[in-house]
């Protein structure tokens, strides 16, 4: 549906999306505006509210008055917010403690906000995925398949698998198409095949490619964190410049008590033409083997163990990496 909200008596009502960039009279006080598409209508609404926000918070440390961002890290610790549906993990000052170690290596930072921020629905998927990828694994790679190839609908047969994956995997495309990782589910009881249209968002595409793994580490960090009652600074996504100018990018980055650095990059692919870049970026950032942690999805837990002795750094898979995370934590 399209939106028509009048400038001068504030009418707002659902129309049809045939009506999009006409003016109309409005029904109460016949004043003529245009007809609005809702999404665009709505992002241009939110990037408003974002800055004014912003600008408030600039307002109130130019008069000393306390921010949300300074309430967060004087009142709180990650523990105590809402790990699951929170903006406030994107706040300077939650992740301050690793822009200052990083700034004490000459290392510059660049956050990505959007990318810590877990109102959204991506970490609630991506758990999903992580903590039943061997049942799961049959959608998420044949959607990646898909998207790849630029396919835009396919159907996956179940006949073979068991009522309980059966179950488990209906309830998951259910999921998806809920939050609108996929735009159409369909279930054929009868003949034990799911029917699902993709979503073609740039950011369902990249989750599925990959990303989802982050997402899906990056929770479970948070979740031990708020049961060890711990205090963390947390980013994911972050790009990192060297003195040099090189570039890299980290997919994940913890600083458990202000003093325990950890960085763990995600593999949901290929990653043995990558172990040595990732021994060299080990080095640079003098951090200790174990606490720059390679999570490679599927890997097997004695291969795991045979390449961190092989290696200078850590490798898990997405079952055994927060075991490994518990051994760096103080005792």
């Amino acid at each position: 549906m399209a939106l028509f909200r009048c400038n001068q008596c504030n009418h707002l009502r659902e129309v049809s999306n045939n009506y999009i960039g006409q003016a109309v009279k409005c029904p109460q006080c016949q004043a003529v505006n245009p007809i609005h598409n809702t999404v665009d209508f709505v992002t241009r609404l939110l990037d408003r509210y974002m800055a004014i926000g912003k600008e408030l918070q600039g307002l109130r440390q130019q008069s000393g008055t306390p921010t949300a961002s300074n309430a967060a890290s004087a009142d709180t610790s990650l523990h105590e917010l809402d790990i699951n549906n929170s903006n406030l993990l994107a706040e300077s000052q939650q992740h301050l403690a690793i822009v200052q170690w990083f700034k004490q290596k000459g290392i510059k930072l660049d956050v990505n906000e959007k990318s810590i921020d877990t109102s959204g629905f991506f970490d609630e998927v991506a758990r999903n995925i992580g903590d039943n990828y061997d049942v799961l694994k049959l959608v998420v790679e044949q959607i990646r398949y898909r998207q790849r190839k630029g396919h835009t609908f396919f159907n996956l047969q179940l006949a073979k698998n068991s009522q309980k994956e059966i179950r488990q995997i209906t309830q998951f495309c259910q999921e998806l198409y809920k939050y609108s990782f996929v735009s159409r589910y369909n279930y054929q009881k009868d003949e034990k095949v799911v029917r699902l249209t993709l979503q073609s968002a740039q950011a369902v595409t990249e989750f599925f490619a990959g990303e989802w793994l982050e997402w899906y580490v990056f929770i479970k960090l948070l979740e031990l964190i708020n049961e060890k009652q711990l205090n963390a600074s947390c980013l994911r996504n972050l790009t990192i410049h060297f003195p040099n100018e090189d570039q890299h990018e980290l997919d994940v980055f913890f600083l458990l008590n202000g003093s325990i650095p950890v960085c763990i990059e995600c593999k949901t692919g290929e990653f043995r033409q990558q172990i040595d870049k990732f021994v060299n970026l080990r080095k640079r950032l003098q951090l200790d083997s174990q606490q720059f942690v390679l999570c490679v999805i599927g890997l097997e837990d004695d291969q795991a163990q045979g390449l961190s002795s092989m290696y200078d750094m850590t490798f898990t898979n997405e079952s055994n990496f927060l075991d490994h995370i518990e051994q760096l934590l103080p005792s």
